[in-house]
């Protein structure tokens, strides 16, 4: 058997290679924690005995994920959503308790087992469902607006959930009694901390703050959470109450984002060790005995929390293809079930050969979910006939807008970066067509005047609606690099030659994006970096024509369709430029040389000499191919000294 050192490394070794395999995939991690507690548990390989040890830390892990929760508790946001959290969030979780408790009295389960059961898998996955709705930017659409309010309600949820399940397994003569004093703690313990707790926290981390100190400030967080979290066990509650307390008073605090960088180590490695503890207890063995009642409750799960979710959002006011969208999206189970499903188990509220099914039957509907995700739209376009003619009034309002324009640019997203350029191109008198998920924004921006409409750019049908056909250009503003790609592609489906200019986070995704299609890629962390330099450079007293050239020069390198500049009577033969690249238009005139040869056989590579674009028939086609094939009457745009330009006009109408 292994000591604890040997088993620590195993854990590692192995939870980094499971964990790396599944991010690869695009699977959540906790999936890979869980087969690696399968595979080392008690009835696998059987290399944890240090199990018992294990568990004890892995409770730490629920503590620094529930004061992760307790951060993002923000009253304001509360308030703002209160229709759907309070609302739509306690029909879903009441209502899924409500439906399994008799279905599990009728299979023969005790009232506290059906319970128990039904808290467990009211619970969805906020870490898969969040990240699906901001990688398919949903997140402002209104199914998605559902989601999150849900997804939030379900977190606040766990809360008192942990509280009344050790309550629940108290014989039933007490029950009452045993509920009674636990709400009347709760209230005690919550009316102190709340009470008294957010001036004194703000006075006490500025303390410690004042130290500059970062570890202490670090010492402080910890003492504060897993103090909070004592005292709430202290008074006969879970420690996951008292982290959430603590996460609660901090978010109150000008502290909150550093403490929240500071916690998250500490949080995701023990919650990556209590999702392997949880493992630990599958039983492949009685598993596969009970696999049809693992497929069964999987089914269940997803129908029963699809027709839950669908029928309470239809009641709130939601078109049915909104309530579709949120039923498919939050059907499946989430990791707070396993958190939930950890304290059944140790309390001894659910039979061994349930418990099995039940962790099952969440893993798998976690894995099915964004399968589930994917196939959302044609769903809801399949069942919902309404949803025809919601689509086709959006793609109306889109061709209306972009019916009187003509070799306009359409924008992809109007948020910050894309109202600052249609406010550039109003400047200069370039008619655009944005697009926006944002209700909220589309209404104030119209309202103002802006030519913005609800789309989704993503989408092929807005794009032709937008009038992609007779765009000049196309700009996505946004940072999402998976839906710019998809913007992307069926941009130049509809229209190969459009210019396409893209936003990127970072330098990362720029060659994802430019093998896409895009004609230029801007990285925001780049340009961000040549201006914090050019100021600094201005400020030290650099002159600032030479701090101007300098930046000139570093975004030549960078951006293709930035180097070089068309030649001007004005610009002095040996001025600062004259050693600097240049443009150089060339037309094709009848007869010449090259007509009918690609671009390649012309060799400009010889002379430094880059084609840029070209123009033809009035189209133009950005960085061209070396198999672009070139005919009479096109204007090709080069690049490069004026020795070797001259050399290559020369090749390109005589031969040579």
């Amino acid at each position: 058997m292994l000591n604890t050192l040997e088993f620590v490394l195993l854990l590692l070794a192995a939870a980094v290679v499971l964990v790396t395999l599944f991010r690869s995939l695009n699977l959540p991690a906790v999936l890979g924690y869980l087969l690696v507690g399968a595979i080392g548990g008690p009835h696998a390989l059987n290399l944890m005995q240090t199990s018992q040890g294990a568990s004890h830390l892995a409770e730490f892990g629920v503590v620094f994920l529930m004061f992760s929760i307790g951060l993002e508790f923000s009253l304001a946001r509360l308030v703002a959503m209160k229709r759907i959290v309070f609302g739509l969030g306690s029909a879903q979780v009441l209502g899924s308790i409500l439906v399994a408790m008799p279905l599990g009295r009728l299979f023969g389960l005790g009232l506290v087992p059906s319970f128990a059961l039904g808290g467990t898998l009211a619970m969805s996955s906020t870490a898969i469902l969040s990240k699906l709705l901001a990688d398919r930017m949903e997140l402002d659409s209104k199914h998605g607006r559902e989601i999150i309010g849900v997804l939030l309600f379900q977190d606040l949820a766990v809360v008192p959930l942990l509280i009344l399940l050790p309550a629940l397994s108290q014989p039933a003569e007490d029950l009452l009694f045993t509920l009674g004093v636990a709400s009347l703690k709760a209230v005690v313990l919550l009316s102190l901390v709340l009470g008294f707790g957010p001036r004194w926290m703000r006075w006490w981390f500025t303390l410690v703050a004042k130290r500059k100190s970062s570890e202490l400030f670090m010492l402080n967080v910890l003492l504060m959470t897993l103090g909070l979290a004592w005292m709430s066990e202290f008074f006969g509650l879970s420690l996951a109450l008292g982290a959430f307390l603590a996460g609660m008073l901090i978010s109150e605090t000008e502290y909150r984002y550093q403490v929240e960088e500071d916690i998250k180590p500490f949080r995701d490695v023990l919650l990556g060790l209590f999702f392997v503890t949880v493992g630990m207890l599958l039983d492949a063995a009685e598993i596969l005995h009970n696999l049809p009642a693992v497929i069964g409750l999987v089914i269940a799960l997803l129908v029963l929390k699809f027709v839950i979710v669908m029928l309470a959002s239809r009641a709130f006011g939601s078109p049915p293809g909104t309530a579709m969208r949120s039923g498919l999206w939050l059907c499946a189970g989430g990791e707070f079930g396993f958190v939930l499903l950890s304290e059944v188990l140790g309390l001894k509220l659910m039979p061994h050969g349930l418990a099995q099914v039940a962790v099952a039957a969440l893993v798998l509907s976690m894995l099915l979910a964004p399968l589930i995700v994917q196939i959302s739209d044609k769903l809801v376009m399949r069942f919902v006939a309404s949803e025809w003619l919601l689509r086709s009034m959006e793609l109306t309002r889109v061709a209306a807008k972009s019916l009187g324009t003509e070799k306009h640019i359409i924008i992809c997203g109007y948020g910050r970066s894309g109202q600052y350029m249609a406010r550039f191109l109003e400047q200069e008198n370039v008619s655009y067509v944005a697009l926006d998920l944002d209700p909220e924004r589309v209404r104030e921006a119209g309202a103002a005047g802006d030519t913005v409409v609800f789309g989704d750019a993503a989408r092929r049908e807005t794009l032709v609606a937008a009038g992609i056909l007779r765009a000049s250009a196309l700009v996505v503003s946004f940072g999402e690099v998976e839906a710019a790609l998809r913007v992307i592609h069926h941009a130049r489906a509809l229209r190969p030659g459009v210019p396409i200019v893209a936003r990127a986070g970072d330098e990362r995704d720029m060659e994802r994006l430019l093998d896409a299609g895009a004609a230029e890629v801007v990285p925001e962390a780049f340009e961000s970096s040549i201006m914090l330099a050019s100021h600094a450079l201005a400020l030290v007293g650099v002159p600032l024509n030479r701090v101007v050239r300098r930046i000139r020069d570093i975004r030549n390198q960078r951006y293709a369709l930035m180097r070089g500049f068309f030649h001007g009577a004005t610009d002095a033969a040996d001025g600062p430029d004259s050693a600097q690249q240049r443009l150089h238009s060339v037309t094709v005139p009848p007869g010449a040389r090259a007509i009918g040869k690609v671009i390649g056989e012309l060799q400009f590579g010889e002379l430094s000499v880059a084609v840029t674009a070209v123009l033809r028939h009035g189209v133009r086609m950005p960085a061209p191919g070396p198999d672009s094939a070139v005919e009479e009457g096109d204007v090709l745009v080069l690049l490069g000294l004026p020795v070797g330009l001259e050399a290559a006009e020369q090749r390109l109408l005589q031969g040579g």
